[in-house]
This record gives structure tokens, C-alpha cells and sequence, in this order.
């Protein structure tokens, strides 16, 4: 475990500081995902090129090193679902919209580097059930505020008719994401042909319900 949070000095800064802790931070998610949680702040350290010191300055446990990794890793999926809220303004056509944001959903809930974390968090959940709440944070919780927004939005537009968004996004998920997470839990994926099949047809369904008339 590293130093108390309240006694912890704050994090270095500055240019060379924040090159550190990037590279800190792609060694751990290296480290992570090919040894998993048994690997050492000191193998991290040396991956990443600086000293145990050093990275206990910017992180000051394991736990708190891996969120930030998660918190990353799931970022750059975020980034993607703001892309495609952001294009909502100028979309017509709410079923390529729908299908859109799906396929960017499964191409991002299926990256094998985020798979491996998410096993990760999912095999250390009784020892560290903390990791588990860090990834809910950093990881599906953001997704499905995304999401909402997207549905809120097509509501605003009046082209979805969505009483219950909340219900809407595990339905969302239901139909076209979680599949491949459950094939994905035991080492599978889904037949390309059936994963395209499935997204159409999830759409489908989740318009048949709540396109507006």
C-alpha cells in the first residue's frame, strides 16, 4: 500500500512532471493487463523509466494508480460517444444515428486492452471491491450518462418519445452491447455476421418502442 492520501504530499508538476506520470501511467496499463494486479510498483517504476520514488510522488497506492489507468483507458472511449452526440445537430436519419452510437459503443466495450482490465477489476473484486467501485465510475456509469445524453437529446428533437431515459440506456445496452460482454467473459466474440445482425436488429426493437409517432 503506498502513503496516507491526507499526509501525501500534492502530485509533482510541470512538464517534466506530467511526462512522468504519463509514462507512468502507459507502463501500469501495460503491466496490468499482462500480469494483472500481482504486478509491482517497482516493475512499473522501471518500465516507465523513473524511480519507486517517483512514482509513489504522482500515486500514492497500486489502487490508485490502476484507477487512473481505468479512468484513461475508459476516456478515450468517451471521447468517441462525444463525437457522435456532437454530430447528432446535423443527423437526420435517427436509426444510422442509433446504429452509430452502438457500434462505437461495442468497438469500445470490446477493445482487448479494456477487456483485460475490466477482467481484471472483475478478479479482484473481494479483495479490493474499491477497484470495482473505481471502475463503475470510470467506466460504465460515464458510458450510460453519455448515452443518456444521446437519447435525451433525439427526445429533445422529437425523434425518440422516452419517458424513463434511465430504463432506456440498460435496454440500449441489453440489445446491443452486452452480448459480446458476456461472450467476452469467457473468452469468446461474436461471429461478425451475427454481431452486424444483432446490432440492426437491436435498433430495431429499441425503435419499435420508442420512436416517436
Amino acid at each position: 500500500m503506498g502513503k496516507d492520501s491526507s499526509t501525501r504530499p500534492a502530485p509533482p508538476s510541470g512538464r517534466r512532471a506530467e511526462r512522468n506520470r504519463q509514462a507512468i501511467v502507459a507502463a501500469a496499463r501495460e503491466l496490468f493487463t499482462r500480469e494483472g494486479f500481482e504486478a509491482g510498483m517497482d516493475q512499473i517504476a522501471a518500465e516507465a523509466g523513473v524511480s519507486k520514488v517517483t512514482v509513489y510522488n504522482h500515486f500514492g497506492s497500486k489502487e490508485e494508480l490502476f484507477t487512473e489507468v481505468v479512468g484513461q483507458a475508459m476516456g478515450e472511449a468517451h471521447t468517441t460517444m462525444a463525437e457522435l452526440a456532437a454530430r447528432l445537430a446535423g443527423a437526420d436519419d435517427v436509426r444510422e444515428v442509433l446504429l452509430d452510437t452502438a457500434r462505437a459503443l461495442v468497438e469500445a466495450g470490446t477493445d482487448p486492452a479494456r477487456l483485460a482490465l475490466r477482467n481484471l477489476v472483475t478478479g479482484e473484486l473481494r479483495r479490493f471491491p474499491e477497484l470495482g467501485r473505481a471502475y463503475q465510475h470510470s467506466g460504465p456509469a460515464r458510458s450510460a450518462a453519455a448515452l443518456g445524453e444521446v437519447l435525451t437529446e433525439l427526445c429533445a428533437r422529437g425523434r425518440l418519445d422516452i419517458a424513463d431515459v434511465e430504463v432506456a440506456v440498460v435496454q440500449f445496452f441489453s440489445l446491443t452491447l452486452y452480448p459480446h460482454l458476456i461472450a467476452a467473459s469467457i473468452g469468446g466474440a461474436l461471429p461478425a455476421d451475427l454481431a452486424d445482425r444483432l446490432l440492426r436488429d437491436g435498433v430495431e426493437l429499441f425503435l419499435q418502442r420508442y420512436q416517436a409517432s
